[in-house]
């Protein structure tokens, strides 16, 4: 993986899957690339929450504890780590896009298969090995419509 770029390892709301994650922070590591930890939040349709600040509820402990240990494991390996939460309408098109502006060179799409929706995460990975220009790694198994 020559050039610029970063890892960027992606989940939709629930926690990690802990092989991705482990190897989002190995590439990163051994490419000598920055991580980006990013979780793509759908942001529902309500205004009036927006406007009053109740869009941004805390994260469970299991999710938090989640997003952080990747961060941390890549920290303590010297990797240059940003942390981000993004909330959109429209997660795929937000994750595209996102790693389009940072440039990644990887994307890790790493949400717990168990607590994803099978349609979201076959779309994510459908649209990220169809529109970017990037390695991208997916679990083995994609489960059939």
């Amino acid at each position: 993986m020559g050039g610029g770029g970063t890892v960027l390892l992606a989940t939709f709301d629930v926690p990690f899957d802990e092989a991705a994650a482990s190897f989002a922070v190995h590439a990163a590591v051994d490419s000598g690339r920055g991580l980006i930890v990013a979780n793509f939040v759908e942001l529902p349709p309500l205004p009036l929450s927006v406007m009053m600040g109740h869009d941004m509820l805390d994260y469970s402990p299991e999710l938090a504890a989640s997003l952080l240990g990747p961060v941390q494991r890549a920290q303590a390996l010297g990797v240059d780590v940003e942390r981000i939460r993004v909330k959109s309408f429209r997660r795929i098109e937000a994750l595209v896009e996102v790693a389009r502006e940072r440039h990644v060179r990887m994307l890790v799409l790493g949400p717990d298969r168990t607590q994803v929706s099978a349609r979201l995460y076959r779309k994510a990975a459908a649209a990220a090995r169809e529109r970017l220009d990037c390695l991208v790694w997916i679990s083995w198994e994609i489960p059939s419509p």
